[in-house]
């Protein structure tokens, strides 16, 4: 079974290896030493710590009710505006997202670089490498 390192999983889980060193302190993450002595988390329990962490994050007020799972709260990174189409690029995290929208959705939105936002992602074609 693959382990991963404290840092690892902190990438992995979009937090600090600080926060996720903490979490492991805690309890809240079993870890155990290699023959080197680094601090290791099986990935079946960091699957499902990720999973806990996720279903714990809170919601902010005014949220919208929407059908869609895959939320990834972050800064808005960079607006590209053309005549009709957009690109919206947000960081979620270790994450880079990248939206093409009409210009007028990211007027009305009001969207400009610094700003916080979430990327809703829905597909029915959802593509896994395996690292």
């Amino acid at each position: 079974m693959q382990s991963y390192t404290i840092g690892q999983a902190a990438r992995l889980l979009g937090v600090s290896p600080d926060t996720a060193r903490r979490w492991a302190d805690a309890g809240r993450v079993v870890t155990h030493r290699d023959e080197v002595g680094r601090r290791l988390i099986d990935g079946r329990d960091l699957a499902a710590f990720s999973v806990e962490v996720a279903q714990g994050a809170h919601t902010e007020e005014g949220d919208p009710y929407t059908s869609v799972r895959n939320a990834f709260p972050g800064i808005v990174t960079a607006v590209t505006l053309g005549d009709v189409a957009a690109q919206v690029e947000i960081q979620a995290g270790p994450h880079r997202l990248v939206s093409l929208l009409t210009r007028e959705a990211v007027e009305e939105l009001g969207l400009e670089v610094g700003m916080r936002a979430t990327a809703r992602v829905k597909s029915t074609s959802v593509h896994i490498d395996r690292a």
